[in-house]
């Protein structure tokens, strides 16, 4: 069994949002605001840690700039994987919705506990569409003791089955 600590990304630094390349897509690449730094900087200290013997991490810039905190101060290697990215708005064709969309699209999410309503096919994840593709990164390290998951809150709330976590919030699964 492995034991592995998700924890959510310190807060996003968000002041460059709409500017430069910050736009669309791109505002997921904003990395983390200084009380962010400040959050996973405490959430390293959790002497639960100290067991870990990896980190793992999504793609997105808020992800990898926490990870990135933690290998430094855990003395951790980190590795990056693509499938623990954020809850998609679309997860049908992938494409990035306007925000009006993906706002539509997470009130459906959240109203329906992540579940699809019954004879539908909205475009957005479900609940049992991110655990498992979560599940399937999990399954690549399950010969480790113990493995940090630096990820997001949508998705630690809906796989977990727990509420939103705060920033920098650590929950454990053993799996």
């Amino acid at each position: 069994m492995t034991t592995f600590y998700f924890i959510r990304h310190g807060q996003m630094d968000t002041s460059m949002s709409g500017q430069k390349f910050y736009k669309g897509f791109a505002f997921n690449m904003m990395t983390l605001s200084e009380k962010g730094i400040e959050q996973i900087h405490e959430a390293a200290k959790d002497s639960r840690l100290l067991t870990a013997e990896l980190i793992i991490t999504s793609p997105f810039g808020r992800t990898m700039h926490s990870a990135a905190i933690l290998s430094k101060d855990l003395n951790l290697e980190m590795r990056v994987e693509t499938d623990l990215h954020e809850w998609l708005a679309d997860g049908v064709s992938y494409e990035f919705l306007p925000a009006e969309l993906a706002e539509a699209s997470y009130r459906s999410l959240t109203q329906h506990h992540g579940h699809h309503p019954e004879g539908t096919v909205p475009l957005w994840e479900s609940a049992g569409q991110m655990k498992e593709r979560v599940t399937k990164v999990l399954d690549k390290y399950k010969d480790y003791h113990a493995v940090i998951v630096v990820c997001h809150g949508t998705l630690m709330q809906y796989v977990l089955g727990i509420e939103h976590p705060e920033n920098g919030q650590i929950e454990v699964l053993v799996y």
